[in-house]
């Protein structure tokens, strides 16, 4: 089974976290319905959301890999 942290956005630099988002708003699957969204306005949206919590990021142990996932499932996959 995975291995779950949560990281801490103040331990990611600006440039960084910036990246990040901006990988994530730009994969394959996220779809904003019919409405055009700027990659701004994607990142924008997704850094409010980790501000507030809805978001958390997540890296899995075991496939050294990242997600944004939303809180009450991240709550799930870290005390699993």
């Amino acid at each position: 089974m995975a291995e779950f942290v949560a990281v801490p956005l103040e331990r990611l630099g600006a440039d960084s976290l910036r990246n990040l988002l901006e990988e994530y708003a730009s994969r394959d699957g996220t779809d904003y319905g019919e409405r055009d969204v700027s990659l701004q306005q994607k990142v924008q949206s997704l850094h409010r959301q980790l501000q507030r919590g809805d978001l958390l990021l997540l890296y899995d142990i075991d496939s050294q890999q990242w997600d944004l996932v939303p809180n009450d499932r991240a709550a799930r996959l870290l005390h699993t």
